[in-house]
């Protein structure tokens, strides 16, 4: 299974302390790992997972965490895909982020699931072929 993993999951997983690491997500992210399936980042949720970390040290760790995971190189039709699928969600009263369209627009063009907790992409999958773990 190829799977996209979001900025949301890694926030959890990785640097929320109020959350418990045993949050049913995590541990669909853990499962993924230990069984070998490809799990993959985006440049732009790479960046996000980053940029939320106010300690150098701490950026610096999750960075080397993370280096393992291969980040998609997005291709011309990710973003055309990302539009297309932005005007027909936004035609049925879908709203959601130019950023969470490109990621569910570059996980379907690249036949991955993607492991979220973020509910907008919930509803762009009712619309589209995006398939949320």
């Amino acid at each position: 299974m190829r799977t996209i993993v979001d900025t949301s999951v890694w926030s959890l997983a990785l640097r929320r302390k109020s959350i418990p690491s045993d949050s049913a997500v995590v541990e669909k992210l853990n499962a993924l790992i230990r069984d070998g399936h490809l799990v993959y980042l985006l440049g732009v949720i790479l960046l996000e997972t980053l940029q939320g970390i106010k300690s150098n040290e701490q950026r610096e760790k999750v960075r080397q965490f993370l280096e393992p995971f291969p980040v998609l190189t997005l291709e011309r039709e990710d973003y055309v895909e990302a539009a297309n699928l932005s005007c027909l969600c936004r035609s049925k009263g879908i709203q959601a982020s130019t950023v969470d369209f490109l990621i569910a627009g570059a996980a379907i063009r690249n036949d991955c699931a993607l492991l979220t907790t973020d509910k907008d992409f919930l509803h762009i999958a009712k619309r589209s072929s995006l398939e949320i773990l």
